[in-house]
């Protein structure tokens, strides 16, 4: 196999080890890094080499990045630069723009790209290729990077600007999809309350102004059902939510109501914890409607 076919995949959790798999399916010798061993394990079970030392991909040509936060991005990056022969560094990791573009700089410098890439469609898509990407770039570094964004993507993927831009973007998706997981949910308890049913009620205005993809998809899949096994934890939307009101203060905006719905998904943390799913929000703002009904208890910190 072509050296320019090599890529390490940083992150082998439920996204990054579907990429990565997505990857060896698509020809790629693909090389894993997780400090988890389970982790590692699984990767491995789908025909991929994994490695317990990252020091062992520096110089590798390309990199994807699937991180839990962007201080863990700061420490990898460096690492992967180490050695000479990295020619692009994709990070899915839904992080912050001012390490991104930081990040950026530090890869230009060793004649590398960076891009920050974070992504959308969950494991399904992850699994299938079919994800679809928010871009940050300069152009000669998405040039670089093109070969393994269209195979993650299928070409769905958005160059939004500089470096940076993509992690706006993609966290302003997040804090919309959390606003509306809130106000679906409010919507359909009153719903409920007046004696209708929540899954009628969601599927009737999923086909008029008001429906989206989290009245007509997200709840009646994994709310109305009570299965809540989306893949995503409601510590990393509750993260991501934050975080875009952290950006948009930053540039001296104030989204008021999504500064509101943001504060509905830390009471929720408060409630239900991290590692519970993401479609759990239900059970705080519209707790009739779920079939676990409200949390019971405060999860130990």
């Amino acid at each position: 196999m072509s050296n320019n076919r090599r890529v390490a995949v940083i992150g082998l959790g439920s996204m990054g080890g579907a990429m990565a798999a997505t990857l060896h399916r698509a020809g790629w010798d693909v090389t894993g890094f997780d400090p988890s061993e389970a982790a590692r394990e699984a990767a491995a079970r789908t025909g991929i080499s994994t490695t317990a030392e990252i020091s062992e991909l520096a110089g590798t040509p390309y990199a994807v990045l699937s991180l839990p936060s962007a201080k863990i991005v700061e420490a990898t990056v460096p690492a992967l630069l180490a050695t000479p022969g990295t020619m692009a560094i994709i990070d899915t990791t839904t992080s912050e723009p001012g390490t991104s573009k930081s990040m950026a700089g530090l890869a230009a410098s060793s004649g590398a790209a960076f891009v920050d890439a974070p992504v959308s469609g969950g494991r399904v898509g992850a699994a299938s290729g079919s994800l679809s990407a928010f871009v940050g770039a300069t152009t000669d570094a998405l040039t670089a990077a093109r070969p393994v964004l269209e195979a993650l993507t299928g070409g769905q993927y958005a160059h939004i600007g500089g470096p940076g831009s993509g992690n706006v973007v993609k966290l302003l998706n997040n804090v919309l999809a959390a606003a509306n997981l809130v106000s679906v949910g409010e919507a359909l308890g009153v719903a409920k309350a007046y004696g209708i049913d929540p899954a009628v009620a969601a599927a009737s205005i999923s086909n008029a102004s008001g429906g989206s993809k989290v009245s007509a998809a997200m709840y009646p899949t994994w709310v109305l059902s009570g299965t809540h096994d989306s893949g995503f934890s409601l510590g990393l939307m509750a993260r991501d939510a934050a975080l875009a009101i952290d950006v948009a203060r930053q540039l001296g905006e104030e989204p008021e109501l999504l500064a509101a719905a943001a504060g509905q998904w830390q009471d929720a943390l408060a409630a239900l914890g991290p590692t519970a799913d993401f479609t759990e929000i239900a059970r705080t703002v519209a707790p009739s409607i779920t079939p676990a009904g409200a949390p019971k208890s405060t999860p130990d910190a």
